[in-house]
């Protein structure tokens, strides 16, 4: 949770437009992001079933069609993106191992395992109200490291476990596998077909603002609980003091 502290400036710099956006701080970007807010809370909070499970999307959407009413998405990107747009492997050349490279990428690769320790064991007490076993964290950690290994073969940067979808777990519960497999499926479909990937560009940031607040704001209060629920002792309380200390600073 320590890592959302340090996003909340950047989620209200997209409330107000986004960072060099030239009207950074208007009235309508303001005004289209607490819409998106409002919208979001009142979905999870005064509605049930498959609504309550979508407030995140339901305010995105309705956020996103009060930006184009107001005329703030431009679509000359989608215009200008081709159809289809095949990723050759090692489009880079042959992979060089660098001694100073796999140092410094060893050790953001166990930073990387901390923070991933954290969004599953966020996860699964959000969304299953139970803390991950020791088999499920080293699965999940070989899985991400499997994923950049793959993707370093494309050209892609390494993977990470995105602190930012542990909320929006939090928030609908919705653990299911398949879900989770769709979403994959979306980004395979924006990955290979530039039209698409370039309609989700469109989205205000404003938009994405609204939207992501809430869910740092879930995440955030769900490593408060983490941190509470066990027996603050002095101990404890110095770890945990140090560590926000730390990550804040």
């Amino acid at each position: 949770f320590i890592f959302f502290f340090s996003l909340y400036p950047t989620a209200v710099r997209y409330m107000a437009g986004g960072s060099g956006n030239p009207d950074f701080g208007s009235p309508k970007q303001l005004l289209v992001a607490i819409i998106t807010l409002g919208v979001v809370v009142f979905m999870n909070y005064f509605t049930k079933g498959s609504l309550k499970l979508a407030s995140i999307l339901v305010g995105m959407v309705v956020g996103y069609i009060v930006a184009l009413v107001m005329g703030m998405v431009s679509f000359d990107a989608v215009i200008s993106a081709s159809w289809a747009q095949i990723i050759p492997p090692l489009h880079f050349g042959m992979p060089v191992f660098i001694p100073s490279a796999c140092i410094s990428m060893a050790i953001m690769y166990i930073v990387n395992s901390v923070q991933a320790i954290g969004d599953f064991s966020s996860t699964t007490l959000g969304g299953l109200d139970r803390e991950p076993t020791d088999q499920e964290l080293s699965g999940g950690i070989m899985a991400n490291g499997l994923a950049s290994i793959v993707g370093a073969f494309f050209g892609g940067l390494p993977t990470a476990t995105y602190s930012q979808n542990v909320g929006i777990v939090t928030v609908n519960r919705v653990v299911n596998k398949t879900v989770f497999a769709f979403a994959a499926g979306v980004l395979l479909v924006a990955g290979f077909i530039p039209k698409f990937s370039s309609v989700l560009t469109t989205i205000p940031q404003c938009v994405i603002g609204g939207a992501t607040i809430s869910v740092f704001a879930t995440i955030t209060m769900t490593g408060i609980r983490m941190i509470t629920s066990a027996t603050l002792t002095p101990r404890n309380v110095t770890v945990v003091g140090l560590a926000v200390a730390l990550g804040v600073g």
